[in-house]
């Protein structure tokens, strides 16, 4: 069995279409794209969630699992496509896959994935 992983990359909104197409040209051709608040070094605009007040930014995040496309290769992509060398580039998360399952088949790791 291929190793499975899985690539979390949260980054600005305006780089969307232009990382979609490039990962695309890699083999990527599945992902999960969810938008999401948060903060760091670049802080950002009040938000009140739950009686709380925090100062949040509006960012992206992508959530990808590969087994055939070389993780460092979608990382690598990513870094290209995304960084400026401002504030606010966004994170890029690689952590191990232990299993996968097909919901509508019941096929399990890589051949739930393809």
């Amino acid at each position: 069995m291929s190793a499975m992983t899985k690539i979390e990359i949260i980054t600005r909104r305006e780089k969307l279409e232009e990382l979609m197409e490039r990962l695309n040209d890699i083999g990527i051709n599945g992902m999960t794209i969810s938008d999401v608040l948060g903060y760091g070094v670049q802080m950002g605009h009040e938000h009140y969630i739950r009686n709380m007040s925090a100062d949040l930014r509006a960012k992206v995040k992508l959530e990808i699992v590969v087994c055939t496309v070389p993780v460092q290769d979608v990382v690598d992509t990513a870094m290209r496509v995304l960084r400026t060398g401002e504030i606010g580039d966004g994170k890029i998360f690689v952590s191990p896959v232990s299993k996968v399952y097909k919901v509508r088949t019941g096929e399990e790791d890589r051949e739930a994935l393809l």
